[in-house]
């Protein structure tokens, strides 16, 4: 059974973008797309229609995508997913504060938007129990994308995000800087090592003493580790 997407995006080419990849036929799970260009529009879909996901832009003709949200929560729990320019810390905890699932800031890459989905999808009907991720003192709440170190929340930037995920699902593996682009970034974007390296390093400062447990492999790349 295909899940139903809207999408509630002004630009007409994110629109096309997003419906030609998550209606490709080759993927692990096909959706039904429906579109709304403006906020309006996509209150009256949402009243006649139901939908598994939503994808909601925050700057919107009419009505802003944070008064929609609020709205949405008003009547269901569908899920839903803040697609945004709008990257400041304040916008994001905003966005958490008027009941969205989880923010992605423009540029986004497709194939982690993609993964997002069908994850947070599954959470929404019970088929994943977990939401967290646990390592050392590190807690990552995957569906709202935050990090815990030592007891205290923090947001991460996006790709420290999804780094520190993909570090945490595959501990103890030596992860190649080959396999952390193609994981994080996408293999179809124009990026180099070291993109990785300036990240981790990032990454690092963010969890604070934490960060000695993403190990350099001379040679080979990168791994998490506690031994």
């Amino acid at each position: 059974m295909a899940y139903k997407l809207l999408v509630v995006e002004d630009d007409k080419d994110i629109r096309e973008i997003i419906k030609d990849y998550f209606t490709d036929e080759n993927k692990s799970q096909v959706f039904n797309v429906t579109e709304a260009e403006n906020g309006t529009k996509a209150l009256e879909i949402i009243s006649e229609n139901e939908f598994n996901l939503i994808f909601l832009d925050v700057m919107l003709p009419g009505l802003d995508g944070f008064s929609i949200c609020r709205k949405i929560r008003e009547k269901q729990d569908v899920p839903v997913i803040f697609i945004s320019a709008r990257t400041m810390e304040e916008d994001v905890l905003l966005g958490f504060e008027t009941g969205c699932d989880d923010y992605v800031t423009k540029p986004f890459n497709l194939a982690t938007l993609y993964a997002k989905s069908v994850a947070l999808i599954s959470r929404s009907q019970g088929m994943v129990v977990d939401k967290y991720l646990s390592f050392g003192n590190i807690k990552v709440d995957k569906e709202k994308a935050l990090v815990m170190c030592d007891g205290k929340w923090q947001q991460f930037s996006p790709k420290e995000f999804d780094l520190l995920v993909y570090f945490m699902e595959h501990k103890d593996m030596v992860l190649s800087r080959e396999r952390l682009l193609n994981a994080v970034w996408g293999s179809d974007l124009d990026v180099y090592d070291r993109v990785v390296d300036d990240h981790i390093r990032k990454l690092r400062k963010l969890l604070g003493k934490n960060g000695k447990m993403i190990k350099t492999v001379p040679t080979k790349g990168y791994k998490i580790t506690d031994k």
